[in-house]
């Protein structure tokens, strides 16, 4: 547990390095609670920018969870299944959120490993500069998205950016390769959940045929079907079958 705790710390901290680089601020150029920065003049302010995009590297980080990981393509599924259960509010969001959070940690964890020994570790040991660290600490997230994004997509957002085609993946830069990633993963999702809704739609159809037959249309056909989709749900072990098809579908 300390050992995950610890790779997750570090990875969150890889993924705050990608965007905007963060500088330490020594003890004697911040004082709390009056929060008095430098001497005065440039050094001051300089020392105050930074703090402010150390800040705004922090408030990125969930965005940057959210569009450059598993993590749409798996809550996007999860939801999905709720709804074809005929649940809206079971399990709860955060139930669904926790569950998508922990797959998308082990989802991505060989690139927050390889992120972290290569690029977060050595820049915290004074081994690598700011620029080299920030480049190797990307990489293995963006060969995470490449292996999951579409050609057609990625050839989209090329066109629309109005960019020279690219002889190379290093040739795309991270605004094509970001939004291009997040369609694949939506396209991705919805196959899935479409796969998903099949087994559940037919039950609905046969319930709703039997009562018909029997002349029972007062009688709703969510109330006898619910309990027959969780019923099939609970002994086929779904949650196993779909967590292994989500944690699949990412190799």
């Amino acid at each position: 547990m300390r050992i995950r705790n610890r790779l997750v710390f570090s990875g969150l901290a890889c993924l705050g390095l990608l965007l905007v680089p963060s500088m330490a601020l020594s003890a004697d150029l911040l004082t709390l609670p009056g929060v008095q920065i430098g001497a005065g003049g440039s050094d001051q302010a300089s020392t105050g920018l930074k703090l402010l995009l150390a800040l705004t590297v922090l408030s990125l980080v969930p965005a940057i969870l959210i569009s450059m990981t598993g993590f749409v393509r798996i809550v996007i599924v999860l939801s999905l299944l709720r709804h074809a259960l005929g649940m809206q509010e079971t399990p709860p969001n955060t139930v669904l959120m926790s569950l998508a959070l922990f797959l998308t940690l082990f989802t991505m964890s060989p690139a927050l490993t390889q992120a972290n020994q290569q690029a977060f570790q050595p820049y915290l040991q004074g081994k690598l500069a700011m620029a080299a660290a920030i480049e190797k600490g990307v990489e293995p997230f963006r060969e995470f998205m490449i292996r999951q994004t579409r050609e057609e997509d990625l050839a989209l957002l090329v066109e629309i950016s109005k960019s020279p085609q690219p002889r190379t993946m290093a040739d795309i830069g991270n605004l094509q390769l970001i939004p291009a990633f997040m369609l694949s993963e939506l396209r991705t999702a919805f196959q899935i959940g479409f796969v998903i809704f099949l087994p559940f739609l037919l039950i609905d159809l046969i319930v709703s045929a039997i009562l018909m037959g029997m002349g029972m249309m007062m009688v709703p056909p969510v109330t006898i079907s619910l309990p027959l989709k969780l019923l099939m749900f609970v002994m086929i072990d779904g949650w196993n079958i779909v967590v292994r098809s989500l944690l699949s579908s990412f190799h």
